[in-house]
């Protein structure tokens, strides 16, 4: 079976190469790690510029019509490059529901800033009480006037105190199913009512709390129908859960590889020499490669029109429970050593072995925790019953 990409991805993936290699600086890498924020405004803004946002976009929409397929290349050195990414995604995935199921005016407001970069729009799924659980939503939105007032809280909010916008589930008919009484709305966050509280993860990260107290939103702004929000939120999920973490493991490899070419054991051998090591280096590099394949199957199951849901729920699982095991396995090999972190002038490889450490515990997380990804495989792949 032949894996290789074709030239379309390759061509792809040079111009990406050239891009960051012009606009990723160590500064603004720098500024993103120190401030926990994975956004930078040039960066978008440049993105945008160089016709590399909405590659996968079809051209009435503005985007460049490019089949999946061909976007693996430049995906897979986006995150080799840990280039930030995160808010640009949130913003891209909340824009193609909006061009998919926005009204006219939605969609004239808000795609084109997204497609020029000029837009960051936060992701108001979990709630503090229910986890991983988005049906379970307790923050209310009732009708008041040609609006709705909502009222209620959300967690992990990330990007929120950068962002233009919200896109939030709230519970419209307590009456109701779970999953039929939510609606979706585009909330502004610059307004009174809205309050954005920081909260630092293990990983650095910041992510925000954030609260809404009688925050008014005009009807305008609400995505889908009434009660009809599960459905429009079934279109971001499919997005979001594709979500692997390979970039990650590739960066902890490399300073790996870096530590052992570079360190020597007590009786003066390189550390590339440890059987250990070179055990650890062999099984990272089968189990990226893995990662890598079942990334590439998720993403270009839109070419053939084929549901890929449960097959990103296996990339995203596959790649992080590795990248846990592989940090953790990393560590024990270089030892204390390997927990001085970026800032301390002895730390190793700039801190990428310690950041790998504390980083990948919150990816199995992230996009859907371990157990929520092994219920998506098991109806959307096995044909399995929901769990409840």
């Amino acid at each position: 079976m032949d894996f290789r990409l074709g030239e379309k991805s390759d061509e792809l993936r040079a111009r990406t190469k050239a891009f960051l290699d012009e606009v990723l600086t160590p500064e603004m890498l720098e500024r993103c790690y120190v401030t926990g924020t994975n956004h930078d405004a040039d960066f978008a803004k440049a993105l945008a510029e160089a016709r590399l946002l909405a590659l996968d976009w079809a051209p009435e929409h503005g985007g460049a019509g490019r089949d999946s397929a061909d976007l693996i290349g430049h995906r897979e050195e986006m995150q080799a490059r840990n280039a930030p990414m995160y808010a640009i995604g949130t913003t891209m995935t909340v824009s193609h529901v909006i061009a998919m199921m926005g009204t006219k005016e939605q969609r004239e407001e808000i795609v084109p800033k997204a497609l020029r970069g000029e837009v960051v729009i936060a992701l108001g799924f979990t709630e503090p009480e229910n986890g991983s659980d988005a049906a379970a939503a307790a923050t209310r939105a009732e009708r008041h006037g040609e609006g709705w007032r909502i009222n209620g809280s959300k967690m992990f909010t990330t990007n929120a105190q950068i962002a233009d916008y919200v896109f939030m589930l709230a519970r419209t008919n307590p009456d109701a199913a779970k999953h039929r009484g939510l609606t979706t709305f585009l909330v502004p966050l610059d307004q009174p009512g809205v309050e954005v509280r920081e909260v630092r993860t293990m990983s650095g990260e910041r992510t925000n709390i954030t609260f809404y107290n009688d925050v008014h939103v005009d009807d305008a702004w609400r995505i889908g129908e009434v009660d009809g929000g599960w459905n429009v939120m079934g279109l971001a999920f499919m997005h979001e859960h594709t979500a692997a973490f390979v970039g990650e493991q590739i960066r902890l490899l490399d300073a790996f590889v870096a530590w052992a070419r570079e360190t020597e054991d007590d009786e003066g051998r390189s550390r590339a020499t440890d059987p250990a090591v070179r055990e650890r280096i062999g099984r990272s590099i089968a189990e990226i490669e893995v990662s890598l394949l079942l990334q590439r199957r998720a993403l270009s199951q839109g070419v053939h029109d084929l549901d890929a849901h449960g097959r990103g729920s296996m990339a995203k699982l596959f790649s992080t429970e590795r990248l846990e095991a592989q940090a953790d396995q990393t560590l024990e090999l270089v030892g204390a050593d390997g927990l001085r972190a970026w800032g301390d002038p002895t730390t190793l490889q700039g801190g990428e072995i310690e950041y790998a450490v504390r980083n990948a515990k919150g990816t199995t997380i992230y996009a859907g925790t371990s157990e929520i990804q092994r219920n998506i495989i098991a109806q959307h792949v096995l044909g399995l019953p929901r769990p409840y």
